[in-house]
């Protein structure tokens, strides 16, 4: 075989073309490294809230909170099932909650925006309640019960008119709310959220007498299925029942196949074009170095060496522009993106996730481009004449 070390110099000898091939590969595997970065970042934000002894009842027929209503004199009957967990008082951990979209003005922009609020039993301490414990006020304190103020998560914090520490907007016309605390949820989708008081959220858009979902609290995540067949044992009422890891992991499933999606046909176009790029570089280079060839074969190399050493090249400079690519990308995890979730037609904010995993995939990805691309140019080689090639040389 012919050592690597020869291949490592022909790329260093031709640093212009080396570096602009590079460079195209870079770009597609940048591009293939950020949509699943970001997919990856919808599927965290939307399911890093999502517990497994946590369970959510909607209407049946209903596939997102938005699309749900239950009578509130029901919400008593449901946590009052086997299963769900009590504290230390003996009252049932869960709760009734509305949830809407509000269109509130965004910063930075000419438009307005949709935002999620959710109607929730406000807390006199302001602590995390059992129900939810990742959820924490960082900055500010707790909406008080009944009153007009608002507590938001971390994400939308300045990212909309009013919606800010210690500003006001208008939670809907004539109806404006003071937001007097922030709140971090480790990392969920509820930091894209505005909270207010359930009360308050009834009176705003006239849901008197019911709540859009049901959070209950189980003793453990084993007893699920005691609790859903208690639910939806009885025709009569109409629930479905969901595990609240399962529910949110359906509500990103839309977002990020769309980003997978797009992101895999960008790449997949620009992919073309870098193997193009990959292979007029490495016809280039089998031409311009014909003599070469023919010395190799003369000295007795095969045919296969000869193939395996130019298609190694071509890995190692498409390897070379992907390594590069990838580099690039894990910048992308200090950065934010807000976008529409179309599960709830409302501005969500996520961020980039780089994991070990998604740089491999790149990288894989750059390797094959480079496999592809390198393919006819090394067969190309392979067939030269030593003979032939000495004489042109």
């Amino acid at each position: 075989m012919i050592p690597i070390q020869y291949n490592v110099r022909s790329l260093a000898v031709r640093k212009t073309t080396t570096i602009a091939t590079a460079l195209g590969i870079g770009l597609v595997v940048f591009v293939l490294s950020t949509s699943m970065m970001l997919a990856a970042g919808i599927r965290k934000t939307l399911t890093s809230s999502g517990r497994d002894d946590t369970a959510i009842v909607l209407r049946k027929g209903s596939d997102s909170e938005l699309g749900s209503v239950i009578d509130a004199s029901e919400v008593n009957r449901i946590l009052a099932a086997a299963g769900v967990r009590r504290d230390a008082k003996d009252a049932p951990v869960g709760a009734g909650e509305i949830v809407v979209v509000g269109a509130i003005e965004k910063l930075g922009t000419t438009g307005i925006a949709n935002v999620q609020i959710r109607g929730v039993t406000a807390e006199p301490n302001g602590q995390a309640s059992e129900l939810r414990p990742e959820v924490h006020i960082i900055d500010g304190r707790p909406a008080r019960p009944g009153s007009d103020e608002v507590i938001i998560g971390k994400r939308i914090n300045g990212r909309f008119r009013g919606v800010e520490l210690g500003k006001s907007f208008e939670l809907r016309k004539n109806r404006p709310v003071q937001v007097v605390g922030v709140f971090e949820a480790n990392g969920g989708s509820y930091e894209s959220e505005v909270w207010v008081d359930l009360d308050t959220l009834r009176a705003a858009y006239s849901r008197q007498g019911a709540v859009s979902s049901v959070r209950a609290r189980l003793v453990s995540a084993a007893a699920f299925d005691t609790f859903r067949a208690a639910m939806e044992g009885d025709k009569a009422y109409g629930y479905l029942t969901l595990r609240e890891s399962d529910y949110l992991e359906k509500q990103s499933e839309g977002t990020s196949k769309f980003i997978n999606g797009m992101g895999t046909l960008v790449s997949v176009f620009f992919a073309i074009g870098a193997m193009i790029g990959a292979m007029i570089t490495m016809y280039a280079a089998v031409a311009n170095r014909q003599r070469e060839i023919g010395t190799l074969r003369a000295l007795g190399f095969s045919r296969i060496s000869i193939l395996s050493s130019f298609l190694i090249e071509s890995v190692l400079l498409a390897l070379l522009g992907g390594a590069l690519g990838a580099l690039a990308s894990l910048a992308m995890g200090l950065v934010k993106f807000s976008m529409m979730n179309f599960s709830s037609w409302s501005e969500i904010v996520f961020a980039f996730e780089p994991t070990p995993q998604i740089i491999l995939t790149a990288l894989a990805f750059a390797g094959a481009m480079g496999l592809l691309g390198g393919f006819f140019p090394a067969i190309r080689a392979a067939r030269v004449s030593p003979i032939a090639a000495m004489r042109g040389g």
